[in-house]
């Protein structure tokens, strides 16, 4: 049977860039089996050393988890097409977040009926939905890509009360997407940039700006005094963190998530569907997905996914039509196609499953794998996990005494045509292990990327495979090289 195995963009620096690979195979199973044979570096991130699909990897038969179906040896006939749908993170429902009686909804004023009149005369709508949406109150967490067009429109739509939650201060390298900030912003704090913007869009509704990063500590008393919550976040640890809030507190999640050309959309609530745990109980490991300052992220597309947020929230509040709950939707910008995933919720979900472990907010730094346990007694120091590191400033001193060193690149080959280092050598992460012998094991290697991720990976994986020279990260990469030594190389 010929099968066609659909690659998501974060796994495709494992198979070539190939987006999509033929196989001849009868079971889903066994269309893996003859993927990783093709792209052996597909393996280890689809499966564990069981042998197993990983908890953050789900698989798609003809838009059906095969999870429902007979997992692995789910059946595939001639011209299937076979999708992997790893964590880069329905039906109708006329549950309202709340009151679904008209007593106690402000009242609109002329000048609201005049400014808000072409949703009025929607029947869906009406008078009594407006009122609703005055009535709402809406926490966006994230003011950046995402966070820009759900604010945008949730406020031109008349949304009474917008909470925004965001640490962040505007850099240039947002401006390209984040359309809610313009160039006089930048250095600003991005919640008190978009509290202007939203208010210039309509000084009718009211915006409380919390300039924080959102915590285990915080965040089930600030989520509690809202309705419907919108995740614009771009980590794992918060969207969990938000995810296990909702769930703990019966709200409404709104859910998107992008990554260069693609993105996802879906409404997580514990009480009408799946939550986002029944789609992946776990996170991908650290490095696995790379973050859009590593990867890049087409300008439109967050205003395409934050736009389906906005819809879905305004729905949520109106009580009507079909939401995204139990579907996950999937946009890719640059096919231009939309597909869409069926999705259930799951018994042994461990915070909304029949028999949930999961009762507190966690530490999700520590779930995610981005916090290490602190060494025993005894163990401080350098651990084999644990690479050298050289700031830049060091760098260039040992570079002007000529020491005998190599420069080792793991940045893709578009991105070393935007700023490079003298005297490097570019060898993306993707081949690292497959061009170890490319590297002089009797030299020092420095090994850097944009910012100092890559770089690390890159490092552990080297010594995972056995490669026995002395290899030393350069913290903060080549962004801090233009930083501290060179002005001249262009920042990215």
């Amino acid at each position: 049977m010929s099968v066609s195995i659909l690659i998501p963009t974060a796994l495709r620096r494992f198979s070539g860039d190939q987006s999509e690979t033929v196989v001849e195979a009868k079971t889903a199973g066994k269309a893996l089996a003859q993927l990783t044979t093709v792209h052996p570096d597909l393996r280890k991130h689809l499966f564990n050393e069981q042998g197993a699909l990983r908890s953050f990897v789900n698989v798609y038969v003809n838009d059906e988890d095969i999870r429902h179906q007979a997992g692995l040896d789910t059946p595939v006939a001639d011209g299937t097409t076979v999708m992997i749908v790893p964590s880069i993170a329905g039906g109708a429902c006329s549950l309202a977040p709340k009151q679904e009686s008209i007593e106690g909804l402000p009242e609109l004023t002329n000048q609201e009926l005049s400014r808000y009149s072409r949703h009025v005369i929607l029947p869906e709508v009406g008078i009594t939905g407006q009122r609703k949406l005055k009535n709402a109150r809406v926490l966006i967490v994230g003011a950046g890509g995402l966070g820009a067009p759900v604010g945008l429109y949730l406020a031109a739509a008349g949304v009474g009360h917008l909470g925004l939650v965001d640490f962040d201060v505007v850099d240039e390298s947002n401006l390209h997407r984040q359309v809610i900030h313009g160039t006089r912003d930048v250095g600003r704090a991005k919640v008190s940039s978009a509290s202007d913007r939203l208010y210039d869009v309509n000084p009718k509704v009211h915006v409380e700006a919390y300039e924080t990063r959102l915590t285990s500590e915080n965040a089930l008393e600030l989520l509690a005094e809202y309705d419907v919550i919108v995740d614009g976040t771009d980590n794992f640890p918060t969207r969990y963190l938000v995810n296990d809030a909702c769930v703990l507190l019966g709200k409404p999640n709104v859910y998107g998530s992008i990554f260069r050309f693609e993105g996802q959309a879906s409404v997580f609530w514990a009480k009408a569907g799946a939550c986002y745990r029944c789609l992946y109980q776990e996170p991908p490991p650290p490095g696995l997905v790379p973050s859009c300052a590593e990867g890049g992220v087409l300008g439109v597309l967050p205003g395409i996914i934050g736009s389906i947020q906005a819809n879905e929230t305004i729905k949520l509040i109106l009580g009507g039509g079909d939401t995204l709950i139990n579907r996950l939707l999937l946009f890719d910008a640059w096919k231009l196609r939309f597909r869409e995933m069926k999705l259930r919720k799951d018994p042994k979900c461990p915070i909304c499953g029949e028999n949930p472990t999961v009762h507190e907010l966690i530490d999700y730094e520590a779930f995610c794998g981005l916090r290490q346990p602190a060494p025993a007694a005894g163990e401080a120091g350098k651990t084999d996990e644990t690479p050298n590191e050289i700031t830049a400033i060091e760098l260039k001193q040992w570079i002007d005494e000529q020491r005998d060193i190599q420069l080792i690149d793991v940045r893709e080959a578009h991105e070393y045509a935007i700023a490079n280092l003298p005297y490097e050598k570019l060898i993306p992460l993707g081949q690292i292990v497959t061009r170890m012998s490319d590297i002089d094991s009797s030299r020092d290697a420095v090994v850097f990327c944009k910012g100092g991720n890559r770089s690390a990976k890159a490092i552990m994986e080297l010594r995972s495979a056995g490669y026995g020279g002395n290899l030393i990260n350069l913290q903060g990469g080549i962004l801090a090289w233009s930083d501290q030594v060179d002005h001249s190389v262009p920042k990215y």
